[in-house]
């Protein structure tokens, strides 16, 4: 049986993978038996690339109804580009260099336990800073985690980002593991209901684990268009579909 107005949306990164990693075969196996019940969406912060590294392939537009790459403002439905926005064009280069500026700055500012590279990515409808540098191993990444929520790094920068550019139209977001989000207000994991709406979907239940306010998940969460569950780990992700699908009698 399929509840064909019904969705299942996911978070990518410790939701249906472990932190920046790819996902586990039982996963994989449980998403596509997931998907004869109800439809299925994956909504992440990362571009395309980085969703399909931890999904399994570029295939990954083929494997699930919709595809909804930098929150959104990248979208696949059937495995067809069905949006597209840009940051650049959007918000123009006199505010975005003076935001990266501004990072790179604040950044250099910091005593980490290391730093690595690639601090700015430019992506096409969000600049991604990461203090640590994206370019850092894993066993950095998760030192820098570990840091991070001792310090509260990320959360100290992201007050500093909205203290200078609170008038700027920009929303600022604690996402993944290590790095912070910038885009344009309205920009956030919500921008995907558009689709959806379009679909005509009565309902549609969304799994993250940055929930709390602050987090790249937040607003989708409270959304009052969206029934939200706060997940901790891939293992709890499917423990809590599989009750609410208990729960629906599917």
């Amino acid at each position: 049986m399929e509840s064909k107005k019904m969705i299942f949306m996911f978070d990518v990164d410790t939701t249906l993978t472990p932190h920046r990693k790819r996902v586990e075969s039982d996963m994989e196996q449980f998403l596509q038996k997931l998907r004869s019940k109800v439809k299925v969406a994956l909504v992440g912060g990362s571009d395309l690339h980085k969703i399909a590294e931890q999904m399994g392939g570029d295939d990954v537009i083929d494997k699930f109804d919709y595809v909804f790459a930098e929150n959104g403002l990248v979208a696949f439905k059937d495995g067809k580009q069905i949006g597209q926005e840009n940051l650049q064009k959007h918000m123009g280069d006199d505010i975005l260099q003076k935001v990266i500026n501004f990072c790179l700055h604040y950044m250099s500012q910091l005593t980490l336990p290391v730093k690595r590279g690639t601090f700015v990515e430019f992506r096409s409808s969000m600049l991604n800073i990461c203090p640590v540098g994206r370019s850092c191993s894993q066993a950095e990444r998760d030192e820098f985690s570990a840091y991070d929520q001792e310090h509260k790094i990320r959360e100290k920068f992201k007050a500093a980002l909205e203290k200078e550019f609170g008038n700027a139209g920009l929303q600022f977001a604690i996402g993944g593991q290590i790095s912070l989000d910038i885009f344009p207000v309205g920009w956030n994991k919500t921008f995907c209901l558009q689709f959806l709406e379009k679909d005509s979907f009565e309902t549609m239940h969304f799994f993250g684990d940055k929930t709390a306010k602050g987090g790249n998940d937040h607003e989708i969460f409270e959304d009052a268009r969206t029934i939200g569950h706060t997940v901790t780990s891939p293992a709890d992700t499917i423990k809590q579909v599989t009750e609410t699908l208990n729960g629906l009698g599917l």
